[in-house]
């Protein structure tokens, strides 16, 4: 039984990686100190997604102002403001929409937006299944590369094949998928194989053949 778990583990990771890369590349460059392969790399900036708590600041309105969780269709209900959506926003355009609104009933509002807990939307995640020691939808952060990923999620497991571990990446609005060496990064510290992280990369690891 165990030794057929296993293999559905592996016919179902080796599924997504069949279905998912329409083409694939040898390697990635390696990381550098700002995201690769974006045009706007100094511009990036966290959007809000379901579960962000987020804490709305009404400049001399206290009684208007409060903390509120993004609920899963993206959307909060203030005080005078009824299924806001704000998923998507970054902090700063969520808070001149707000003032728009509240505009409507107060002169002049003046409105700050901070973000607690941070999830962000689901195309800004970063996945990682397969074997690693927790498979997990990890909120992407500037500057990521692979290592920090694989912290996040606790490394590899007893039996995966890190060096055959796949990326998919969407480039120019087609899946890509590129070979990973994540044995060589994280167990013998090749720092070479540390490569950058974007929003929505997906990272299959395999289980090893032996």
């Amino acid at each position: 039984m165990k030794r057929f778990k296993s293999f559905l583990r592996i016919t179902t990771i080796a599924g997504l990686v069949g279905l998912t890369a329409c083409s694939s590349v040898s390697e990635l460059p390696e990381a550098t100190t700002r995201p690769s392969l974006t045009t706007d790399v100094n511009d990036y900036q966290y959007l809000i997604g379901p579960g962000d708590n987020l804490t709305i600041f009404v400049w001399r309105n206290p009684e208007i102002s409060g903390n509120f969780i993004v609920r899963p269709d993206g959307k909060v209900t203030t005080s005078l403001v009824e299924d806001l959506d704000v998923a998507g926003r970054t902090p700063t355009m969520l808070a001149r929409e707000i003032e728009e609104q509240l505009a409507q009933y107060i002169n002049n509002p003046r409105v700050t937006v901070s973000v607690g807990n941070f999830n962000g939307p689901l195309s800004e995640q970063v996945r990682v299944i397969g074997e690693a020691l927790n498979p997990s939808a990890i909120s992407y952060t500037e500057h990521m590369t692979l290592l920090d990923l694989m912290i996040s999620v606790g490394g590899l497991t007893e039996f995966a094949n890190g060096n055959g571990a796949k990326l998919i990446r969407v480039v120019n609005g087609e899946k890509v998928s590129y070979d990973l060496s994540i044995n060589d990064l994280v167990k013998k510290g090749d720092i070479e194989k540390n490569v950058d992280m974007l929003p929505g990369d997906i990272v299959i690891i395999p289980e090893a053949w032996f």
